[in-house]
Protein backbone atom coordinates (compact mmCIF):
# COMPACT_ATOMS: atom_id res chain seq x y z
CA UNK A 1 0.00 0.00 0.00
CA UNK A 2 1.16 3.55 -1.07
CA UNK A 3 1.91 5.47 2.08
CA UNK A 4 3.24 9.23 1.78
CA UNK A 5 4.79 11.29 5.13
CA UNK A 6 5.02 14.80 4.75
CA UNK A 7 5.64 17.82 7.53
CA UNK A 8 2.22 20.53 7.48
CA UNK A 9 4.94 23.70 8.42
CA UNK A 10 3.36 26.69 10.87
CA UNK A 11 3.61 30.21 10.24
CA UNK A 12 4.00 33.49 11.68
CA UNK A 13 2.91 37.11 10.95
CA UNK A 14 5.63 39.73 11.23
CA UNK A 15 2.54 41.94 10.21
CA UNK A 16 -0.77 42.04 9.81
CA UNK A 17 -3.16 44.90 8.85
CA UNK A 18 -6.58 45.07 8.47
CA UNK A 19 -7.66 47.81 5.51
CA UNK A 20 -11.23 47.22 4.95
CA UNK A 21 -14.26 44.71 5.11
CA UNK A 22 -15.93 43.22 2.10
CA UNK A 23 -19.89 43.29 1.66
CA UNK A 24 -19.45 39.47 2.48
CA UNK A 25 -18.10 40.11 6.05
CA UNK A 26 -14.38 39.07 5.05
CA UNK A 27 -11.91 41.35 6.19
CA UNK A 28 -8.96 42.87 3.70
CA UNK A 29 -5.82 42.16 5.26
CA UNK A 30 -2.34 42.98 4.60
CA UNK A 31 -0.02 40.59 6.02
CA UNK A 32 3.73 40.02 5.83
CA UNK A 33 4.09 36.05 6.53
CA UNK A 34 6.73 33.81 6.63
CA UNK A 35 7.20 29.66 6.82
CA UNK A 36 8.21 28.02 10.41
CA UNK A 37 10.29 24.79 10.94
CA UNK A 38 7.86 24.29 13.33
CA UNK A 39 5.83 21.23 12.04
CA UNK A 40 2.78 18.50 12.30
CA UNK A 41 3.51 15.20 11.17
CA UNK A 42 0.62 13.62 8.82
CA UNK A 43 0.24 10.23 6.73
CA UNK A 44 -1.35 9.22 3.97
CA UNK A 45 -2.63 6.25 2.85
CA UNK A 46 -4.87 5.08 0.33
CA UNK A 47 -8.30 3.49 1.91
CA UNK A 48 -11.76 2.90 0.80
CA UNK A 49 -13.22 6.02 2.89
CA UNK A 50 -11.53 9.17 4.35
CA UNK A 51 -10.31 8.96 7.87
CA UNK A 52 -8.96 10.75 10.59
CA UNK A 53 -6.77 10.02 14.00
CA UNK A 54 -5.52 12.83 15.37
CA UNK A 55 -2.67 12.08 17.85
CA UNK A 56 -3.89 8.78 18.20
CA UNK A 57 -7.39 9.37 18.80
CA UNK A 58 -10.46 9.71 16.47
CA UNK A 59 -12.16 13.19 16.28
CA UNK A 60 -16.03 13.02 17.12
CA UNK A 61 -15.74 16.21 14.69
CA UNK A 62 -13.43 15.16 11.98
CA UNK A 63 -15.59 15.74 9.43
CA UNK A 64 -15.11 19.50 10.44
CA UNK A 65 -11.37 19.20 9.87
CA UNK A 66 -9.75 20.87 7.54
CA UNK A 67 -7.39 18.10 6.53
CA UNK A 68 -11.26 16.43 5.56
CA UNK A 69 -12.44 19.15 3.74
CA UNK A 70 -9.63 19.44 1.59
CA UNK A 71 -9.69 15.81 0.79
CA UNK A 72 -13.50 16.01 0.04
CA UNK A 73 -12.88 19.51 -2.16
CA UNK A 74 -10.11 17.24 -3.95
CA UNK A 75 -13.11 14.54 -4.90
CA UNK A 76 -15.40 17.27 -5.92
CA UNK A 77 -13.31 19.02 -8.17
CA UNK A 78 -11.51 16.11 -9.59
CA UNK A 79 -15.26 14.29 -9.93
CA UNK A 80 -13.52 11.22 -8.17
CA UNK A 81 -14.68 9.28 -4.82
CA UNK A 82 -11.19 8.51 -3.55
CA UNK A 83 -10.31 7.45 0.15
CA UNK A 84 -7.53 8.60 2.31
CA UNK A 85 -6.29 7.21 5.78
CA UNK A 86 -4.86 10.74 6.93
CA UNK A 87 -2.91 10.38 10.28
CA UNK A 88 -1.75 13.35 11.95
CA UNK A 89 0.70 14.37 14.69
CA UNK A 90 -0.31 17.78 16.31
CA UNK A 91 2.96 19.67 17.31
CA UNK A 92 1.76 22.91 16.14
CA UNK A 93 -0.37 24.48 18.80
CA UNK A 94 -4.26 25.52 18.43
CA UNK A 95 -5.72 28.56 18.80
CA UNK A 96 -2.26 30.24 18.23
CA UNK A 97 -2.45 32.38 15.08
CA UNK A 98 0.28 29.75 13.63
CA UNK A 99 -1.53 28.69 11.02
CA UNK A 100 -2.28 25.00 12.07
CA UNK A 101 -5.42 24.16 10.78
CA UNK A 102 -4.30 25.76 7.42
CA UNK A 103 -0.65 24.21 7.29
CA UNK A 104 -2.75 20.72 7.37
CA UNK A 105 -5.06 21.72 4.94
CA UNK A 106 -2.47 22.83 2.34
CA UNK A 107 -0.46 19.62 3.05
CA UNK A 108 -3.24 17.36 2.59
CA UNK A 109 -4.56 18.87 -1.20
CA UNK A 110 -0.66 18.42 -1.96
CA UNK A 111 -0.41 15.05 -1.11
CA UNK A 112 -3.67 13.35 -2.01
CA UNK A 113 -3.13 14.99 -5.14
CA UNK A 114 0.13 13.11 -5.83
CA UNK A 115 -1.11 9.99 -3.87
CA UNK A 116 -4.87 9.87 -6.03
CA UNK A 117 -2.66 11.12 -9.03
CA UNK A 118 -5.06 13.57 -9.81
CA UNK A 119 -2.63 15.76 -11.55
CA UNK A 120 -4.25 19.15 -10.39
CA UNK A 121 -2.24 22.31 -11.03
CA UNK A 122 -0.80 24.73 -8.71
CA UNK A 123 -3.49 27.08 -9.76
CA UNK A 124 -6.16 24.69 -8.90
CA UNK A 125 -4.97 23.63 -5.68
CA UNK A 126 -4.69 27.39 -4.90
CA UNK A 127 -7.99 28.15 -5.90
CA UNK A 128 -9.18 25.41 -3.69
CA UNK A 129 -7.56 26.17 -0.69
CA UNK A 130 -8.84 29.77 -0.72
CA UNK A 131 -12.48 28.50 -0.50
CA UNK A 132 -11.47 26.06 2.88
CA UNK A 133 -9.11 29.03 4.77
CA UNK A 134 -7.20 32.17 4.14
CA UNK A 135 -4.00 31.21 5.39
CA UNK A 136 -4.25 27.91 3.27
CA UNK A 137 -3.05 29.66 0.19
CA UNK A 138 -0.25 30.44 1.84
CA UNK A 139 0.65 27.57 3.34
CA UNK A 140 1.09 26.14 -0.38
CA UNK A 141 3.29 29.00 -1.70
CA UNK A 142 5.39 29.01 1.85
CA UNK A 143 8.49 31.01 1.94
CA UNK A 144 8.88 34.92 2.83
CA UNK A 145 5.51 36.86 1.41
CA UNK A 146 3.26 39.58 0.73
CA UNK A 147 -0.66 38.20 1.79
CA UNK A 148 -2.97 40.75 0.74
CA UNK A 149 -7.06 40.37 0.33
CA UNK A 150 -8.43 37.35 1.96
CA UNK A 151 -4.86 35.71 1.14
CA UNK A 152 -5.34 35.41 -2.29
CA UNK A 153 -2.55 38.01 -3.52
CA UNK A 154 0.69 36.49 -2.84
CA UNK A 155 4.31 37.92 -3.62
CA UNK A 156 6.79 36.23 -2.62
CA UNK A 157 10.08 37.57 -1.58
CA UNK A 158 13.27 36.77 -3.34
CA UNK A 159 14.81 35.28 -0.44
CA UNK A 160 13.77 34.14 3.18
CA UNK A 161 15.95 34.11 5.99
CA UNK A 162 16.98 31.54 9.06
CA UNK A 163 15.75 33.52 11.76
CA UNK A 164 15.75 32.03 15.25
CA UNK A 165 12.74 32.20 17.12
CA UNK A 166 10.73 31.75 20.45
CA UNK A 167 7.12 31.04 20.63
CA UNK A 168 4.98 31.25 23.32
CA UNK A 169 1.56 30.56 23.70
CA UNK A 170 -0.73 31.78 26.46
CA UNK A 171 -3.94 30.58 27.44
CA UNK A 172 -4.33 28.13 25.40
CA UNK A 173 -4.84 30.15 22.64
CA UNK A 174 -7.69 32.65 21.49
CA UNK A 175 -10.62 32.17 18.81
CA UNK A 176 -9.98 34.47 15.99
CA UNK A 177 -13.19 34.49 15.01
CA UNK A 178 -13.77 36.59 18.98
CA UNK A 179 -11.11 38.77 18.43
CA UNK A 180 -12.01 40.18 14.81
CA UNK A 181 -15.53 40.29 16.32
CA UNK A 182 -13.91 42.85 19.34
CA UNK A 183 -11.91 44.42 16.19
CA UNK A 184 -14.93 45.14 14.68
CA UNK A 185 -16.54 46.29 17.40
CA UNK A 186 -14.09 48.74 18.76
CA UNK A 187 -13.48 50.59 15.80
CA UNK A 188 -9.54 50.17 16.43
CA UNK A 189 -7.51 52.40 13.79
CA UNK A 190 -5.82 50.09 11.11
CA UNK A 191 -1.73 50.27 12.05
CA UNK A 192 0.68 52.11 10.19
CA UNK A 193 2.39 49.22 7.75
CA UNK A 194 5.51 49.47 5.50
CA UNK A 195 5.37 45.90 4.43
CA UNK A 196 7.84 46.49 1.38
CA UNK A 197 10.07 47.95 4.32
CA UNK A 198 9.26 45.09 6.88
CA UNK A 199 10.37 42.41 4.37
CA UNK A 200 13.67 43.89 3.36
CA UNK A 201 14.69 44.11 6.87
CA UNK A 202 13.14 40.50 7.78
CA UNK A 203 15.96 39.89 4.67
CA UNK A 204 18.74 40.99 5.87
CA UNK A 205 17.89 40.51 9.24
CA UNK A 206 17.94 44.15 10.37
CA UNK A 207 15.54 42.43 13.84
CA UNK A 208 15.92 46.33 15.62
CA UNK A 209 14.50 47.77 11.81
CA UNK A 210 12.09 44.41 12.26
CA UNK A 211 10.97 44.78 15.54
CA UNK A 212 10.12 49.20 14.46
CA UNK A 213 8.40 47.78 11.50
CA UNK A 214 6.38 44.75 12.73
CA UNK A 215 2.24 45.96 13.35
CA UNK A 216 -0.24 43.71 14.20
CA UNK A 217 -3.62 45.45 14.24
CA UNK A 218 -5.47 42.32 16.28
CA UNK A 219 -2.62 42.94 19.33
CA UNK A 220 -4.36 45.71 20.90
CA UNK A 221 -7.81 43.60 20.88
CA UNK A 222 -5.84 40.48 21.85
CA UNK A 223 -4.51 41.87 24.90
CA UNK A 224 -8.09 42.90 25.91
CA UNK A 225 -9.11 39.54 26.28
CA UNK A 226 -5.96 38.32 27.28
CA UNK A 227 -3.39 41.01 29.03
CA UNK A 228 -0.92 38.33 29.48
CA UNK A 229 0.39 38.57 25.64
CA UNK A 230 1.18 42.00 26.49
CA UNK A 231 3.68 40.69 29.48
CA UNK A 232 4.82 38.00 27.65
CA UNK A 233 6.01 40.72 24.62
CA UNK A 234 8.00 42.65 27.42
CA UNK A 235 9.60 39.14 29.06
CA UNK A 236 10.80 38.32 25.35
CA UNK A 237 12.47 41.82 24.97
CA UNK A 238 13.53 41.23 28.93
CA UNK A 239 15.66 38.18 27.65
CA UNK A 240 17.06 39.41 24.83
CA UNK A 241 14.93 39.66 21.80
CA UNK A 242 15.65 41.61 19.03
CA UNK A 243 11.87 41.87 17.97
CA UNK A 244 8.69 40.43 19.94
CA UNK A 245 5.46 40.64 18.94
CA UNK A 246 2.16 38.33 18.70
CA UNK A 247 1.56 36.42 15.48
CA UNK A 248 -1.84 36.26 14.00
CA UNK A 249 -5.00 36.58 15.61
CA UNK A 250 -2.79 35.38 18.69
CA UNK A 251 -2.37 34.13 21.03
CA UNK A 252 1.06 33.36 20.60
CA UNK A 253 3.85 35.58 21.36
CA UNK A 254 7.05 35.69 19.04
CA UNK A 255 10.89 36.84 19.58
CA UNK A 256 12.98 36.64 17.28
CA UNK A 257 16.86 36.47 18.48
CA UNK A 258 20.14 36.92 16.97
CA UNK A 259 21.62 33.46 17.65
CA UNK A 260 20.33 30.26 18.67
CA UNK A 261 22.03 30.12 22.13
CA UNK A 262 20.25 33.31 22.96
CA UNK A 263 17.23 32.16 21.43
CA UNK A 264 17.82 28.98 23.76
CA UNK A 265 18.16 30.73 27.12
CA UNK A 266 15.29 32.55 26.57
CA UNK A 267 13.19 29.31 25.93
CA UNK A 268 14.46 27.78 29.26
CA UNK A 269 13.26 30.95 31.19
CA UNK A 270 9.68 30.86 29.97
CA UNK A 271 7.41 28.22 30.63
CA UNK A 272 5.95 26.56 27.87
CA UNK A 273 8.45 28.21 25.10
CA UNK A 274 8.71 26.65 21.98
CA UNK A 275 11.94 26.65 20.35
CA UNK A 276 12.30 27.39 16.50
CA UNK A 277 13.00 29.49 13.75
CA UNK A 278 12.06 30.64 10.28
CA UNK A 279 12.63 28.40 7.31
CA UNK A 280 15.35 29.74 4.97
CA UNK A 281 14.94 29.44 1.28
Amino acid sequence: MTMLQVKAHAKINWALNITGRRSDGYHLLDMVMQTLDLHDDMTFEDAQDITLSVDGIIPGDADKNLAVRAARALNARAGTSRGARITLTKRIPARAGLGGGSADCAATLRALNALWGLHLSDATLMDLGATLGADVPFCLTSGLCRVRGIGEHIDRAPAAPEIPLVLVTPGGGLSTAEVFTLWDRGRFPAVALDAPALIDAVADRRLDAVDRLCANALTTPAVELMPEIGGLIEDMRRLGARAAFMTGSGSTVVGAFDDIEAARRAAEALPGAVLTRTLPD
